[in-house]
């Protein structure tokens, strides 16, 4: 090696020292399979896919992540796990899923943060400008199965918002990976909870996003989109677009 790649190689080596490495997939599926993790959760695994999602997020133990509108919070644990003791998860509910049937995912979350079991975990409660969060201060965000929701309940405008508070939140190169139900023209997607990925995209650009790709990680083939979600034998097994969002 000659003297000038030796001088380079002592410059980037403090720097390449320091640097956050990602996970290798066969080391997080190890790490989700530990005792830790209820048996309900590692049985939803199969068709949430936790260890290719967080790889689309490319984070890494130490970093600080936003699971938006966590509900109970199943993506909120395999975070947890993602971004270690060192690190921290921003889990956010607005008010009106906090409320949603009497409370039960309020009740959920609040059982899987019992005793301070995830510790590295934040509730964020509300939805006002994600509570203050700094700009730029957020390594990736994640947000599955509830952005139809905001669409049809709250309106276009106001599901844009929570896409430009998210933009805002977001350091520049992160990602923001956004799962939902696959809608289709011409139905009534709002009484099937599902929301048109066309839609979704359109918001997502003018928020101020890049789409990097879009996986088909979560499709379902057999699914063709005519049912309600929570359809006997087809809820959890949706066919579901997967965004990878890029500020």
């Amino acid at each position: 090696m000659n003297a000038l790649k030796l001088i380079v190689c002592a410059l980037l080596l403090p720097a390449m020292s320091g640097a956050a490495e990602t996970w290798q997939a066969a080391d997080f599926q190890q790490a989700l399979e530990g005792e830790s993790r209820s048996a309900a959760d590692k049985a939803r695994d199969t068709g949430r896919k936790p260890v290719q999602i967080v790889a689309l997020l490319d984070i890494a133990p130490g970093m600080t992540v936003l699971d938006l509108m966590a509900a109970s919070g199943y993506y909120t644990e395999v975070l947890s796990i993602a971004v270690g003791p060192d690190g921290r998860v921003y889990a956010q509910n607005p008010q009106w899923m906090l409320e949603f049937m009497k409370g039960v995912v309020d009740k959920a979350l609040s059982q899987r943060l019992t005793d301070d079991r995830l510790p590295n975990v934040v509730r964020v409660d509300g939805d006002a400008d994600l509570l203050g969060m700094p700009e730029n201060s957020i390594d990736g965000a994640l947000s599955a199965l509830n952005f139809h929701d905001v669409y049809y309940d709250y309106g276009a405008d106001a599901a844009l918002a929570v896409l430009q508070q998210v933009y805002a939140v977001l350091k520049p190169g992160a990602a923001f990976v956004l799962i939902d139900h696959a809608g289709n023209a011409g139905l009534d997607n709002k009484a099937l909870h599902r929301i048109l990925e066309s839609d979704v995209r359109d918001l997502a650009l003018q928020a101020g996003f890049a789409i990097d790709a879009a996986p088909d990680l979560l499709s379902n083939p057999a699914d063709d989109g005519t049912q309600m979600v929570f359809a006997k034998g087809l809820r959890g097994n949706t066919d579901r677009f997967v965004l990878q969002l890029r500020k």
